[in-house]
Formats: structure tokens, C-alpha cells, sequence
């Protein structure tokens, strides 16, 4: 019998999105500090037959944590520890920033959904890279085999104008790049003014082309770049990105982001007015993240990584996105409804499959 669930309704449910988060995300690293966490990875640490290759990097599970739980860099080690064969940190910006007024998170339980609006707070870009720097070096330490992965996700400084927005760029690969074992450029979080603009492909070329210049030349080693795309695009924009990422020669896609859209919701239409602007994740995303999956294979013949995010709450929803051409699967969503032994439960299930 789990007992998450009844946890949660009784410990979190009540209690304000961000600050249950907070609580929450509190809990694990402290789990890491004590020493637990390194007794519970032998029962979370993904099965030998998960570890898949991308982009060059060895991951030990197809499974990874979404860019937005861990924004800074606080937490990597401890949620490794928690099964996930990849922690993407972010979205950090070049310049620090507190982000959107609170409240800015909000869960539609019923749904099993999330509306944010928290507008990439985050320490910034230098305050972060020294964490990423220990964090990776604490992991090669641990696991002198594969070792879980870190990806960094960078955005856009809200202060900074769309005109200067490739510059502020630079600065986040620069600084960041030494550390991440790859990078994505995220031009489609809705909740900074503007940002979604940079999806068009005239304005993406040149912001991917500085991005894979700055990063590359810091790290002295080629950074798999990646973008992260929203589910909102149409599906001719979606084929333009997709001919520009082979174009350019970048190493994968990530679909895909939050929406703006409200369509399909059980929640009371009151209910989801009352949490305003911001965008939806977690189960209602689901059909149209596998929508834009299955196009960006087909568009891109198998050429490129493609990272599924959207929706994913099992081992079923994971092993349909690898079905449809994903190479890794990532989730968010569900890890604040399913609890801490989420991944470990994904892994074991994946592994029974394969074996079977």
C-alpha cells in the first residue's frame, strides 16, 4: 500500500503550492545530509539494462527530472538519489531575479495539474555555476562509472530587452557551460514578457548559433545543445524548428514546455480562473506533448535526441514517449502527486519490461 497520497492530502494539499515545494524540496536534501539518502539510492539506483546514450553521454535511466524543480542547483546530489538518471537544473537567467509576485504556483488536484507563473527566480547564473562545478564533481567521485547527468537550462534575464537578449545568453553559456554535461536554450517558458518570440527560427538561428559559440569555447569541449519548444506551436512552426536544429547541427529537442492553453481541464472553471495567467502542467498536457513528439520524429528522421516531457506520470507513459521516438523521458509534474519514490517506481517498471 502507498502511503504518499494520503500523505500529501494531509500534509500538502491545503498548504500554498510554493510553499509545500519549498517544504518538500527541504526534506529531500536533508535526507542527503543525514546520510539516508546514500542508504536509500541502493534501493532507487536504476537497474544496469536502463543506461542509455545520448548525445554521446551515458545516462543511467531513460528517466529524468524536468528543468524547474531544482532552479538553482541546490538539491542534484540528493535527487540523484532518488533514482532520476538526470537532474535538469534551471531555468537560470544571467542576471539574478526574484521572479513573479507570489502566489505564482498553483495545483488543480483534480487534474493532477499545475499552473505557474514563477518567472524563472533564480540566484543567477554566477551564483549558481560554483554549485554545478561541486555537484558534478561530488557525483564523479561517487559513481567512477555512469554517473547521473546534469543538464542546465538557460533563459532569458526578465530586465533584459529582446534586442539584447542573445548577449544575456552568452553570458549564462559562458558561465555555465564548464559545468553541465549538456545545455538547453529555453525560449518558451509563457511567463516571461516576450520570450516565447524567440521560437520564430530568424531569431532563433542567431541566439543558438552565439549559445553553441560561448558555450563551447568555456568548457574547451563540445556542450550538447539542446532547445525546449512549446506545446502552443503550430505544427508548421514546429517543422521550421525542427529543419533549423538540423540545420545548425544542435543535439536534441525538449518537448515540451507548459501552455497556455486551459482546454480539457476537470477542475471548476472558477477554480482555474482564480489561478490566473501561467503555464499548465502535468496531466493535461499529455496528448499534446505526444502529438508534438511523434511530428518532431518525423520531421527529423531519427536524426537528432529528442526528450519527451509533458504529462509523463509512469512507467506507461515513459515507455510510449521511448516508443515514439524519445530518447530520454522526463517528468515534473507528477513528482509533487506521486511522492519521493516516483522515479525508483518508473525504473523498476521499465526494467521489469525489458527483461520480460
Amino acid at each position: 500500500m502507498r502511503l504518499y497520497p494520503t500523505f500529501f492530502k494531509l500534509a500538502f494539499s491545503w498548504m500554498d503550492a510554493e510553499r509545500a515545494h519549498t517544504l518538500g524540496f527541504k526534506g529531500i536534501r536533508l535526507a542527503h545530509a543525514s546520510g539516508a539518502g546514500r542508504l536509500l539510492h541502493k534501493l532507487t539506483a536504476p537497474a544496469p539494462s536502463l543506461q542509455t546514450t545520448a548525445f554521446g553521454v551515458t545516462f543511467p535511466s531513460p528517466f529524468g527530472l524536468a528543468a524547474g524543480f531544482d532552479k538553482e542547483g541546490h538539491g542534484i546530489e540528493a535527487l540523484t538519489e532518488l533514482g532520476f538518471g538526470h537532474v535538469e537544473v534551471g531555468t537560470i537567467t544571467g542576471q539574478a531575479q526574484p521572479g513573479n509576485e507570489k502566489p505564482r504556483l498553483f495545483r488543480l488536484v483534480q487534474d493532477r495539474a499545475v499552473i505557474n507563473r514563477m518567472g524563472f527566480n533564480n540566484d543567477g547564473a554566477a551564483a549558481v555555476a560554483p554549485r554545478l562545478k561541486s555537484a558534478r564533481a561530488a557525483l564523479q567521485r561517487r559513481y567512477p562509472g555512469v554517473r547521473p547527468v546534469i543538464g542546465v537550462n538557460i533563459g532569458k534575464t526578465k530586465a533584459v530587452e529582446l534586442a539584447d537578449a542573445v548577449d544575456d545568453y552568452r553570458v549564462s553559456a559562458r558561465t555555465l557551460a564548464p559545468a553541465a554535461d549538456y545545455l538547453v536554450v529555453n525560449v518558451s517558458s509563457p511567463n516571461t514578457p516576450g520570450l516565447r518570440l524567440l521560437q520564430d527560427v530568424e531569431t532563433l538561428r542567431p541566439l543558438l548559433t552565439a549559445v553553441r559559440e560561448e558555450a563551447d569555447r568555456a568548457a574547451g569541449r563540445r556542450v550538447p545543445l539542446l532547445v525546449k519548444i512549446a506545446p502552443d506551436l503550430s505544427d508548421e512552426d514546429i517543422d521550421d524548428v525542427a529543419r533549423l536544429a538540423l540545420d545548425l547541427k544542435l543535439d536534441g529537442i525538449i518537448a515540451t514546455n507548459t501552455t497556455i492553453a486551459r482546454t480539457g481541464l476537470t477542475s471548476p472553471a472558477g477554480q482555474v480562473e482564480e489561478c490566473g495567467a501561467g503555464g499548465l502542467s502535468g496531466a493535461p498536457l499529455k496528448k499534446r506533448s505526444l502529438e508534438v513528439l511523434r511530428r518532431l520524429k518525423d520531421a527529423t528522421g531519427g536524426s537528432l535526441t529528442l526528450v519527451a516531457v509533458g504529462g509523463v506520470e509512469d512507467a506507461r507513459d515513459v515507455q510510449e514517449r521511448l516508443d515514439a521516438g524519445a530518447t530520454l523521458v522526463q517528468g515534473y509534474t507528477a513528482f509533487l502527486y506521486e511522492g519521493p519514490f516516483w522515479a525508483a517506481r518508473i525504473n523498476r517498471r521499465l526494467a521489469r519490461n525489458r527483461k520480460a
